[in-house]
C-alpha cells in the first residue's frame, strides 16, 4: 500500500506574497473552501501577526473550513506565537508554523544572534506554541544555505520541545535536486529523534527547480510538501501543487506514495486563484494550462484518436477538464449556469446569492454574445467581494487650450 504524502497548501500565505496577488478576507475564504473540497490536508491561511487583516482572514478561514487543518505562520517570538494561537482557536484542526533563520548570513546579518541564541529561541517558541495546539511545525529558514551540523542540532532540539513536523525550506531557491534530496536524507538519518516528526519540503522556483527539488525530497524521506496553486509565490514562485500531486500519482512506481487530493478539483482551483489574483495561467503550464492536453501535430493527433495513451500520460478529466462543458448564453437556464460555475470552483451559500449572480449573468448575456469563463468569474467576484474604499475621487478639473505647444 502506498504511503501518504501530506499536501500543505500555502497559497493564502506565501502565494499572496507574490507582488500584486493580495486577496481580501472573503476571497481567501473562497479559495480555502476550494482547497478543502480538493481534500488538501493543511491550509496555511496567513501570517496572523502581519496585520489586522491577515489575523481576521486566518480567523475567518478557521471558522469556515471543517475538514482541513488550518495553520498560521509565526516567527519564533512570543507575540507572534500568541497571535497565531488566537487566530486558529476556532479551527476544527489547527497548527502553528514557527520559524527562525539558521544560515550563517541570516543569523549574522538579519538576526544579529549567535547559533546558541537561535537554538534557544527556537525551543522557546515551539514550547510556547504547545499552549495552543499539539500540532507544531518548525522551519529552519534558509536551510538550503545552512550548515548541516547546525541543522541537525536545532531540529533535534525543536522535536524534543514538541515539534511534530520539520519543514526544510529552500528559501531563496538555491538548491538543486540531488543536493536537496541528499540534505533531506542526511537530516533524517543523522537526527536521533527524526522518527518522532514528519519531514517536509518547502521550495522556491528561482532556478525553475521547485517541483524537482520537492520530488527529490520525497524520494529521500519527506512526507509533506508545501506548495501553492499554479505555483503562485514571491519572486519566481513556489512548488506547484498540481504538478507535485500529479507527478507522484502518475509515477507511483517511482515515489511509492500518493496524496488524499481529489484531483478533479485541480482545474477549478487553478481558475479560481487566477481569477482572484489576476495572474493569468500560461497556456503551456503543466496540468492546468490551456494547451496541457492539446495536440496539433498530425502524427500526435492520429495517435490520440487511435488510442489516447499513445501521447497522454494522464486523462484530462482526472484533473477537472470537461470536454462536454456547457456553452452559456442568453437562453441558458439557472441550472446550467450553476453547473458551469461549480466546474469553475464556485459554490453558492444560498439561493439568494445564486439568483443575484444569475440575474447579473442574464443582463450581461443580453449585451455580450460570447460568455467566457473569465466573465463568469468576474460576475461572482463582484457579487461576493466586500467593497473596500481605497481611493475616493473628491473633484476633477479638466482644462484645455489650443494653439500652444
Amino acid at each position: 500500500m502506498s504511503e501518504k504524502l501530506i499536501i500543505f497548501d500555502t497559497t493564502l500565505r506565501d502565494g499572496e506574497q507574490s507582488p500584486g496577488a493580495s486577496m481580501t478576507k472573503d476571497e481567501k475564504v473562497r479559495i480555502a473552501k476550494s482547497l478543502e473540497k480538493m481534500k488538501v490536508d493543511v491550509i496555511e491561511a496567513g501570517f496572523a501577526i502581519a496585520s489586522q487583516g491577515d489575523f481576521e482572514a486566518v480567523q475567518a478561514v478557521a471558522k469556515a473550513v471543517k475538514d482541513s487543518t488550518i495553520c498560521s505562520l509565526a516567527r519564533a517570538l512570543d507575540k507572534d506565537i500568541d497571535r497565531a494561537g488566537e487566530s486558529i482557536k476556532n479551527a476544527n484542526s489547527s497548527r502553528i508554523h514557527t520559524f527562525i533563520a539558521t544560515s550563517d548570513i541570516h543569523m549574522k546579518m538579519k538576526l544579529g544572534m549567535t547559533p546558541d541564541e537561535v537554538v534557544n529561541q527556537a525551543v522557546r517558541s515551539v514550547k510556547r506554541a504547545t499552549k495552543f495546539t499539539d500540532n507544531i511545525e518548525f522551519s529552519p529558514e534558509d536551510a538550503g544555505r545552512s550548515d548541516t551540523d547546525f541543522l541537525c542540532r536545532i531540529i533535534e532540539a525543536a522535536i524534543n520541545a514538541g515539534a511534530t513536523t520539520i519543514n526544510i525550506p529552500d528559501t531563496v531557491g538555491y538548491s538543486i535536486p540531488f543536493q536537496f534530496g541528499n540534505t533531506m536524507k542526511e537530516l533524517i538519518e543523522r537526527i536521533p529523534n527524526s522518527d518522532k516528526a514528519i519531514f517536509s519540503a518547502h521550495c522556491h522556483n528561482d532556478l525553475g527547480l521547485a517541483v524537482s527539488n520537492s520530488l527529490s525530497a520525497v524520494l529521500n524521506g519527506a512526507r509533506q510538501i508545501e506548495c501553492t496553486i499554479n505555483g503562485l509565490g514571491e519572486r519566481a514562485g513556489n512548488t506547484s501543487l498540481e504538478e507535485v500531486v500529479m507527478a507522484v500519482r502518475t509515477r507511483q512506481d517511482v515515489f511509492g506514495c500518493d496524496t488524499n487530493i481529489d484531483a478533479t478539483g485541480i482545474l477549478a482551483a487553478s481558475r479560481l486563484v487566477s481569477s482572484i489574483t489576476g495572474f493569468v495561467v500560461q497556456p503551456n503550464k503543466a496540468i492546468v494550462g490551456a494547451n496541457a492536453f492539446a495536440h496539433e501535430a498530425g502524427i500526435h493527433q492520429d495517435g490520440v484518436l487511435k488510442h489516447r495513451e499513445t501521447y497522454e500520460i494522464m486523462r484530462a478529466e482526472d484533473v477537472g477538464w470537461n470536454n462536454n462543458s456547457l456553452v452559456l448564453g442568453k437562453h441558458s437556464g439557472r441550472n446550467a449556469f450553476k453547473s458551469r460555475l461549480s466546474e469553475l470552483g464556485v459554490e453558492f451559500e444560498s439561493d439568494e446569492a445564486l439568483n443575484d449572480a444569475f440575474s447579473r449573468f442574464k443582463t450581461l448575456a443580453d449585451k455580450k454574445h460570447d460568455i467566457f469563463d473569465e466573465d463568469l468569474q468576474a460576475l461572482v467576484t463582484e457579487a461576493q467581494t466586500e467593497s473596500t474604499e481605497i481611493i475616493r475621487l473628491v473633484s476633477l478639473k479638466v482644462s484645455a487650450e489650443s494653439g500652444k505647444v
